[in-house]
């Protein structure tokens, strides 16, 4: 700004300069032409901006360079300028050593710090349902320099599938009871196919384990349906049939078809169960000790299934039979007429009661 204030200064000088004098020309003076005046000063003025708008350009443009190493400082200079001293007042007879500088250290220029490189992160691998992987322990940085490993946390472990043993899964066996339902079932399809042999074949396999008292009810009553008695006995031993009223049953018939009345009562007196759940049992048992002339003893098991049940007209009949077998008319005769009042009576024995009930009253 100086330089333009002096340029300024320079240009109101010249311009209040004062002119010549000049020769006189009738008393009116001659125009001055400033025009060449104002464009210098114009052409200073724009010189000197753009030499200042230059100057501040660059002044702008440069910056500081950041010094990235420093140095170790160097020695004193007040240390060297006292060797000088202490060289320049050596006396001048005295041969002047020629001192050589100390060796300098040389400035290790100090590595960049390099920042560390972030750790990878762990990847976490997704359980698989099927087959899982074991986990994979890597090594971190630390692991490295040390040499220690770091213990497993129990996150990981947690991050691990538990695999489903199933060797310490006991597998109960089968019991004996269960086995004989699903044999007896088998042989139940043998049986309706025809294929009475090989259901034979079957329980012969099953009796040598246990007794299988459901196999050898189908298989038996399977043998008496067929007329094969003494087959159907080698199935049904005394030993096996004692603890089972329906094998006992069995049993008996099958002596009965073979015109063995009395051992089939004996089989049947031996181990009398309830009327309920074993109706069947007792009404066989009443008829046969009819058959066999014991009418007070079947007349006792006829009572005893009529006080069960006494919608059953054969049951009445059954009773009213072995009561006038007795002597006892009336009682007789009452029982018949219960029986006849009974709906579902068959048409055979719907008949002979009739009969009895009309020689009863004729009587």
């Amino acid at each position: 700004m100086s330089l333009l204030n002096d340029a300024l200064r320079a240009a109101e000088q010249r311009q209040s300069r004062p002119a010549a004098p000049g020769a006189y020309a009738g008393g009116q003076h001659q125009p001055r032409n400033g025009r060449p005046m104002l464009l210098m000063v114009v052409v200073v003025l724009a010189l000197i901006i753009a030499v200042l708008g230059g100057y501040w350009v660059f002044a702008n443009n440069t910056s500081p360079q950041p010094m990235t190493v420093e140095s170790e400082p160097t020695p004193d200079r007040a240390v060297q300028r006292d060797v000088a001293v202490v060289v320049d007042e050596k006396p001048e007879n005295e041969p002047v050593q020629e001192l050589t500088p100390a060796p300098q250290p040389e400035v290790a220029e100090p590595e960049p710090i390099k920042k560390p490189a972030p750790a990878p992160e762990p990847e976490i691998a997704e359980p698989q349902v099927s087959e899982p992987e074991p986990a994979v322990v890597t090594s971190s940085p630390v692991e490295e320099k040390t040499g220690k490993q770091e213990p497993i946390t129990a996150e990981v472990e947690e991050a691990q599938p538990e695999e489903v043993s199933t060797a310490g899964v006991k597998q109960v066996p089968e019991t004996p009871a269960a086995t004989d339902r699903s044999t007896a079932r088998q042989l139940e399809r043998l049986v309706a196919d025809g294929n009475t042999t090989d259901a034979e074949r079957g329980l012969a396999a099953l009796t040598q384990k246990q007794q299988a008292p459901r196999s050898r009810y189908v298989v038996a009553r399977a043998l008496l349906v067929d007329g094969k008695q003494n087959q159907a006995l080698g199935w049904l031993p005394e030993e096996v049939t004692a603890g089972h009223p329906r094998l006992r049953l069995l049993r008996a018939r099958a002596q009965h078809a073979n015109n063995d009345l009395a051992d089939a009562v004996d089989t049947l007196s031996a181990n009398v169960p309830p009327v309920e759940g074993h109706a069947e049992y007792r009404v066989t048992l009443a008829t046969l000790l009819q058959q066999q002339g014991d009418n007070t003893e079947a007349a006792r098991h006829w009572a005893e299934l009529i006080a069960w049940d006494d919608s059953q007209g054969p049951w009445w009949v059954g009773l009213a039979i072995a009561l006038e077998a007795q002597g006892e008319q009336a009682g007789a005769a009452r029982a018949y007429r219960q029986a006849a009042d009974l709906p579902g009576l068959p048409r055979s024995l719907a008949d002979y009661v009739q009969q009895r009930l009309q020689a009863l009253r004729a009587g």
